[in-house]
């Protein structure tokens, strides 16, 4: 099984790799670097935490980005020590410099989809909805483009964003938030 996930992974990033081109990489490099350390996803919580009326799903959103880090980043990176992509690649092939530490899960990707999970489980309207989960589909695709992660990766910081940020809005409300 795992022969085949690993195959299917290399499989993904071939045939990304064939849509490479400047323009497409100024868009990744960038749709990326917003996720560094939760940028964007920062900026995106702000208003939510100025606004008296918002600032507990503000709140909401810190409590499920910071869970989904310390289980992606803190715990489960550390255990599996999956080597990144980029790391088999010559320099001249690199689009982005190699990051530092490991590849399995994705952490911009699962901080993009802990903020999806908040938004659709607190309720937000649909305008709120649609360009988190846009952002967070974005910043995920770019993380296997910029030849950083495996679809693996990025799949499983799918799930495991979406499941921290459900389960700090079910934590929300069992405290009567």
């Amino acid at each position: 099984m795992f022969g085949r996930l690993r195959s299917l992974d290399q499989r993904v990033l071939d045939n990304i790799s064939r849509i490479h081109s400047p323009a497409l990489n100024i868009v990744m490099k960038t749709a990326s670097r917003s996720a560094n350390v939760g940028i964007i996803w920062w900026v995106i919580c702000l208003p939510f935490l100025i606004n008296h009326s918002t600032r507990i799903t503000g709140i909401n959103f810190v409590v499920g980005i910071s869970f989904a880090h310390v289980m992606g980043e803190g715990l489960i990176k550390h255990l599996v020590k999956r080597i990144r992509p980029c790391y088999g690649l010559d320099d001249d092939e690199l689009i982005i410099n190699r990051p530092r530490f490991y590849s399995f899960p994705s952490g911009h990707t699962t901080a993009s989809f802990s903020m999806l999970g908040v938004a659709i489980f607190r309720g937000l309207p649909l305008y709120v909805i649609l360009p988190i989960a846009f952002l967070a589909l974005l910043i995920s695709f770019s993380r296997i483009y910029l030849r950083v992660h495996y679809l693996t990766d990025v799949l499983a910081g799918m799930i495991l964003g979406f499941t921290c940020g459900m389960l700090s809005v079910m934590f929300f409300r069992a405290i009567g938030l």
